[in-house]
């Protein structure tokens, strides 16, 4: 069977390659989100890792495996921007070139750091797929070794030394969390923690606008997935592996999904409580237990893996705004009022009494369709929770201020 092509030996064969290069990250209790889920949660701190994801295991592993010949004719691999630092690592540890083909959108940290490391950038493509597809072509071209993200034994089994930790750290665990793209990461999770303890469950999360494996489960075969843009691009794979499909459909027990705006709220609440950085994938386990998409996990003992936290920081007011915005501590809405001197002091002086903090005020006397004799106002406020906005609306409207929430 293929799933017998990664084995618990091959990942702690591949802990010993990864002894002095990948960080034995920390395990961390959650109140925050063990609170909001019913169970006790723990990080996985994956996002400290070096090159800040859990890629560098996998990518590590596979490049150390290889023969001096494949090494000397150079590598190239394919990636969103955590298995590109991971592989740019390896190869200048071995004395390798290496080439990587990111997607044209891929996050510019990750980019910079790929270069950082003494990569060749490729930038191509909107997802990860395409980057792929020039990868290969590349490798064709050129005579490089492809060092695979996610269906690969090695890059498997690599990415499996997670699982030995986290039972060393946390031996009573019963759950494992884990974000899904490719596949890769939750194989190896799964084959180590199943090998070790087959009362485990491993739950795989996926970005709503991406679910390729999970579509491919249900389909009962590989399926392409012609998704959309998601905050997790690091899982925004449009197609799993071969040997990862027959991996998830043999040891992941279960598969959800989450949304936008949930993983937006998951790094905002990782930000704020868990004081840590994360990146969409490497929220969306968070984003999940959060959201009650999880059954069966009350009051267990659940591992959540932060598999990375190389987030754009040119991204993270968009983001943060998103999670705000979520949770209603931050609104944003329009009004309408009379064209009089006094008039906008006195909605003013409303809101005040309601302790909204005003972050900003737009005053269009001559936007189109008001009416004679009105003036449009929007307004940005920070507000304290759901139902403070609905007391603060509530009485707008009862003052006859109209308000179309954006």
């Amino acid at each position: 069977m293929s799933e017998e092509r990664v084995t618990l030996q091959m990942i702690k064969d591949a802990r010993q390659r990864l002894k002095g290069v990948a960080q034995q990250t920390g395990l961390s209790y959650t109140h925050s989100v063990s609170n909001s889920a019913g169970c006790q949660v723990f990080l996985k701190m994956e996002n400290l890792q070096r090159t800040g994801s859990f890629k560098l295991r996998g990518a590590y592993n596979k490049v150390a495996c290889l023969s001096p010949e494949e090494r000397a004719k150079g590598v190239i691999a394919a990636s969103a921007g955590n298995h590109a630092q991971g592989v740019a690592l390896a190869a200048g540890e071995y004395g390798c070139q290496a080439t990587i083909c990111m997607p044209k959108h891929a996050p510019l940290a990750k980019v910079a750091a790929t270069r950082g490391y003494g990569a060749n950038v490729v930038l191509h493509g909107d997802f990860f797929d395409e980057a792929a597809a020039k990868a290969v072509e590349l490798m064709k071209e050129r005579g490089y070794t492809f060092v695979h993200p996610f269906n690969d034994p090695e890059v498997i089994a690599g990415q499996g030394t997670i699982a030995l930790e986290i039972l060393e750290q946390l031996p009573e665990t019963e759950v494992i969390v884990a974000p899904i793209g490719g596949g890769g990461l939750i194989s190896g999770l799964a084959v180590a923690a199943k090998s070790l303890n087959p009362n485990i469950k491993v739950i795989g999360v996926q970005a709503q606008n991406m679910p390729s494996m999970l579509a491919s489960r249900e389909a009962g075969r590989i399926v392409t997935y012609d998704g959309k843009a998601t905050l997790a691009d690091g899982i925004a794979v449009k197609k799993p592996g071969e040997l990862t499909y027959a991996l998830c459909r043999h040891y992941v027990d279960d598969m959800v999904t989450v949304d936008e705006t949930e993983i937006a709220g998951a790094i905002l609440l990782l930000l704020e409580r868990a004081k840590t950085v994360a990146e969409g994938a490497g929220a969306v386990p968070v984003a999940a237990l959060m959201n009650g998409k999880i059954s069966g996990i009350r009051n267990k003992k659940v591992v959540a893996l932060v598999s990375g936290g190389n987030i754009d920081v040119n991204n993270m007011t968009r983001v943060i705004n998103s999670g705000l915005i979520r949770s209603w501590r931050k609104l944003f809405f329009e009004t309408v009022v009379p064209d009089k001197p006094g008039e906008m002091a006195k909605l003013l002086l409303l809101i005040s009494r309601f302790n909204a903090n005003i972050i900003s005020i737009t005053h269009a006397r001559s936007q189109h369709g008001i009416g004679f004799g009105s003036t449009a106002v929007g307004l940005e406020l920070e507000t304290a929770n759901e139902s403070h906005v609905e007391h603060l609306v509530e009485k707008l409207k009862e003052e006859g201020y109209p308000v179309n929430i954006k």
